[in-house]
């Protein structure tokens, strides 16, 4: 079918905001038309074939970040520490699984959100609904809350600055792998569950002591100081996204250049709709979210329409159900979905599903819900022959207190101490943390009933 990146303009959209001044926002899409692509077609197509491997059981994803990028609270350290606590997760699971970690950030582009409600109301007064730094401000006034086109110029500038410095760190000598690890150490003996964790921090420390007496190093392996680590975000403003689409000139495919991944949202996932009509036609890696009402009939058809000749490394179906839903609802997509032959990573986004408001109005989640979900969908692949082949989080790097429990536990009575989120509550650095050694865990007893189910 005719593709190209103006052809959603076709199709039914939703989550788009209302922009009073239709001149001001062309003129805004004009601008970023004629701007410098953030990401290029070479970066996606790497991105491509680590996942392939993942497909094929041989990586492992891991995806993380902001719930939504802010303008105010940018910061060259929360760029670095977001990235750090990344890179310390991939390193745990990496000994843990035994494959490599493919890392990416919801980051440098996450600024638009989905919302239940074009509208919200408080104490009688109704204005527009915060969707997002790119689109409005978070305030309750009228003045934050009116659409203004040029917030998309300053999510272009905010996204190229991020761009550049997690370049910088992933090449520059601060992903190096001794670096990362005594980060690791230094969290393991500050936590409460440090005699759980001893042992995979022992187990990587002799692995790098037995790289230095074989001669491996720095100079000898550049990969220890070096890292690979994409950007993705949700694709929901449409306009945006067709301004920074771009033809690569050698192979005559269209990417979408402003991350290497996008994925499209459990509210914008209709398959006669925009934005799987945008989606369908990038060569860029892509992902679906994958909800408790998703069926056989809804999924199968969007993964013909997303990745129509089956090719590993293109799609990824992130699964958003909840605790209580994902042992019930998801064998059913799995099964039709290995049945089908359909080539995709199955990756667990536990954090949606498992949102709730304490007594005194905080919206939060519980590290053992996260954890529950995220074992169930585990143990659903494997019991259907699949690969749960990742990991999606909304976390940061930062010492808030968003979501509750973890090994420092925070409890709802700690929420108010430093709770800076504008939308959905994060795991932060020690709680994500945490989480990756909870998924080695899990890694690791796969990899051993695995090895003794090929000896028997």
């Amino acid at each position: 079918m005719t593709w190209s990146p103006q052809s959603w303009r076709s199709k039914p959209v939703s989550q788009m905001p209302n922009y009073k001044d239709a001149a001001k926002l062309d003129a805004a899409i004009a601008e970023l038309s004629a701007r410098p692509a953030l990401v290029f077609a070479g970066e996606a197509r790497r991105l491509r074939r680590q996942l392939a491997d993942v497909t094929a059981g041989k990586a492992f994803l891991l995806q993380g970040g902001d719930c939504a990028e802010s303008f105010k609270e940018f910061s060259t350290e929360g760029v670095r520490d977001t990235f750090r606590v990344l890179l310390q997760m991939a390193v745990v699971m990496t000994f843990a699984a035994s494959k490599p970690i493919v890392k990416v950030g919801r980051i440098a582009g996450q600024f638009a959100k989905p919302r239940s409600a074009d509208m919200e109301t408080i104490d009688g007064v109704s204005l527009p609904s915060y969707r997002g730094d790119s689109v409005n401000g978070p305030e309750f006034t009228p003045e934050a809350r009116e659409p203004d086109p040029q917030r998309l110029i300053r999510a272009y500038d905010q996204s190229a600055s991020t761009l550049n410095l997690l370049r910088a760190f992933a090449s520059g000598g601060y992903a190096d792998l001794h670096n990362v690890h005594q980060w690791t150490q230094d969290f393991v003996s500050d936590s409460p569950a440090a005699e759980r964790y001893a042992e995979t921090a022992a187990r990587i420390s002799e692995a790098l002591a037995f790289m230095k007496a074989c001669g491996i190093g720095r100079d000898s392996a550049p990969s220890l100081e070096a890292v690979d680590f994409f950007t993705s975000h949700e694709a929901l403003h449409l306009p945006f996204e067709e301004a920074l689409t771009r033809r690569d000139p050698n192979t005559g495919q269209w990417y979408a250049t402003s991350a290497h991944m996008i994925w499209t949202g459990e509210r914008t996932r209709q398959l006669d709709g925009a934005h799987v009509e945008y989606a369908r036609g990038i060569a860029n890696p892509v992902g679906v979210k994958c909800g408790p009402t998703m069926q056989p009939d809804d999924l199968l058809p969007l993964i013909d329409a997303l990745n129509p000749d089956n090719e590993a490394g293109r799609l990824v179906l992130i699964v958003r159900m909840g605790a209580d839903n994902v042992v019930k609802n998801l064998p059913k997509l799995a099964a039709a979905v290995t049945k089908a032959g359909r080539k995709v990573v199955w990756s667990s986004d536990p954090m949606h599903g498992n949102t709730h408001k304490t007594s005194n109005g905080y919206k939060t989640r519980d590290f053992d819900r996260i954890l529950s979900e995220l074992e169930g969908f585990m143990d659903v692949l494997y019991a259907e022959g699949a690969y749960p082949g990742g990991v999606h989080f909304e976390m940061t790097g930062r010492d808030v207190t968003e979501c509750v429990g973890g090994a420092k536990t925070v409890t709802e009575a700690d929420l108010a101490a430093r709770y800076h989120t504008h939308c959905d509550p994060r795991l932060n650095a020690d709680q994500a943390l945490d989480m990756a050694f909870r998924i080695a865990e899990s890694l690791k007893r796969v990899r051993n009933n695995n090895s003794a189910a090929n000896a028997a």
